[in-house]
């Protein structure tokens, strides 16, 4: 564990942190993850110039400001070093992984604030169908899936000076594969800066995947910000699940009992949003139906999951400004983790959440709910009390929370993996073999991929991708879809096959079953 030493000073360079870091918790800890990060001597050249190319594990509880202040930090050191090509204004770009859209767009928007910049200026963001970067961008916030097809696309990554991976501990599939890829990239660009971030960590483990296991990268500690949080438990009569999944019942008492304790937080500090989770799109819905209802006209419900428009994601994560309405924002384990929700003092937990499970049958995956892990559970109660003293209520019994899992399910371990598998035989590395990869993938798993592969003409034979293997990795949408778009063009046209191909990798659930319409 890096400890801050006497006389370490923070780099200047283009951000100016200690602006930046003003009553952040983390910016006691940016000259301990500079010296990590930072300038290390060439073996090479033991009396040469000293080059940037560090590798550390942050590891900073939410509400510390990492996502904040990592990025400027690694881009003042990547600057200081001139490595990679040159962005803006003649310096090299750091990219940062966030694992959802909405995330990304927010965490650039608050640095950009912070920065006294606008959006897509000397801080931008790359997310699927939207791009605000521009010459000047020093600091790029994308979604995992957009770096993966970028490595594909430049295996030596030459366009950046460094990556920071965020929310690693959330195990997405992308997320780790990417670990497992700029490991090897930096076997051929030592110089290339990687850090990974999150609230909760097998540190030890990834400090040896994004150093080495024989020389693990240091990792970067900060205390919890988190200010006093009273928990209660109220679990409603009627039953969370049944065969169909979250049962009406509950949902209908889960937003009863998030207006009665809004009104009675509300009662004592007007100011107090509230931030109910629930599994999945369709229940965010139900419950927010149900509490406009309930609220009345004097409350906003505002609702927050991957398929709401952008608009409206981006309000839920915004503040409130002086006027407006007392809220409740009703979201899916989008707001768990991966990004801040202003004025939440209050937290209402279903205790469930939706994790994907690969149906052998079918060889598909498909999304199941589950009971939310008490490390999860733990990041949702973690949001009431970001920004002054709050309370959590839980929708279930102490039992329950005691019987949950104690951390989600990686990905990697439940998930249909065809597309992971497209991916690593175009990196070259079929099945991972070889990689840094935080988990082996499951033989079962991967050899039902690489059997689709093989069937949509993907990979030979042997298992090396073909020319229309390659043509499929830069769609993005899950290879059979790709496939699908690539022959239905040929007999709907282009736009058709698209529009269609479009709707069924975004799960998108038209009013009425109306298909024609959407």
């Amino acid at each position: 564990m890096s400890t801050r030493k006497p006389g370490l000073e923070l780099p200047g360079g283009p951000f100016d942190l200690p602006v930046l870091g003003r009553g952040l918790v983390f910016a006691a800890s940016l000259p301990a993850a500079a010296e990590a990060l930072g300038p290390a001597a060439d073996p090479a050249d033991q009396h040469g110039p000293a080059r940037p190319g560090g590798a550390a594990v942050v590891q900073a509880p939410p509400g510390t400001g990492k996502t904040t202040l990592v990025p400027p930090l690694v881009a003042n050191l990547v600057a200081g070093g001139q490595t990679g090509n040159r962005g803006g204004g003649g310096l090299p770009r750091v990219i940062v992984t966030q694992p959802r859209r909405v995330a990304a767009r927010a965490a650039a928007r608050r640095l950009a604030e912070l920065d006294g910049s606008g959006v897509g200026e000397r801080v931008g963001y790359t997310v699927r169908g939207e791009n605000r970067t521009g010459a000047q961008t020093l600091v790029e916030f994308v979604t995992p899936g957009i770096l993966l097809r970028r490595l594909l696309a430049d295996p030596g990554l030459e366009g950046a000076g460094a990556v920071v991976l965020d929310e690693v501990h959330e195990r997405g599939l992308e997320t780790d594969l990417l670990i497992g890829l700029l490991a090897e990239v930096r076997q051929l660009r030592p110089d290339l800066v990687l850090c990974a971030m999150s609230a909760t960590l097998d540190t030890e483990h990834f400090a040896g995947l994004v150093g080495t296991p024989e020389v693990p990268a240091p990792v970067i500690d900060c205390p919890s910000a988190l200010y006093p949080l009273h928990v209660q438990w109220q679990p409603p009569a009627a039953a969370r699940l049944d065969e169909r999944g979250v049962t009406p019942a509950f949902l209908d008492a889960l937003a009863g009992l998030a207006v009665r304790e809004h009104a009675r937080a509300l009662a004592g500090n007007p100011d107090v949003d509230a931030l109910v989770f629930v599994p999945g799109a369709r229940e965010v819905s139900h419950v927010a139906r149900v509490l406009r209802q309930e609220a009345g006209p004097g409350t906003e419900v505002l609702e927050l999951h991957g398929q709401a428009p952008a608009a409206e994601q981006d309000r839920a994560v915004s503040g409130r400004s002086a006027g407006d309405r007392p809220r409740i924002i009703v979201s899916t384990s989008l707001a768990e983790s991966s990004l801040t929700v202003p004025g939440v003092r209050l937290v209402v937990d279903s205790g469930l959440a939706r994790e994907p499970r690969r149906d052998a049958a079918r060889g598909m995956s498909g999304l199941v709910t589950v009971s939310a892990s008490r490390a999860s559970a733990r990041q949702r109660a973690g949001r009431a009390a970001r920004q002054g003293p709050g309370t959590v209520v839980r929708a279930y019994s102490e039992a329950a929370y005691a019987a949950a899992p104690a951390h989600p399910t990686p990905e990697a371990a439940a998930a249909d993996l065809t597309a992971a598998a497209l991916i690593l035989a175009c990196w070259g590395t079929p099945g991972g073999r070889g990689l840094a990869l935080p988990q082996s993938l499951p033989p079962a798993a991967l050899e039902d991929a690489e059997a689709v592969l093989k069937g949509i003409g993907a990979v030979d034979a042997d298992g090396k991708v073909t020319d229309t293997g390659h043509r499929l990795v830069r769609i993005p949408a899950d290879p059979r879809l790709a496939r699908a778009l690539l022959d239905g063009s040929q007999i709907l046209g282009a736009r058709s096959a698209a529009e269609i191909t479009a709707m069924l990798a975004g799960d998108s659930r038209p009013s009425g079953g109306d298909l024609v319409r959407l």
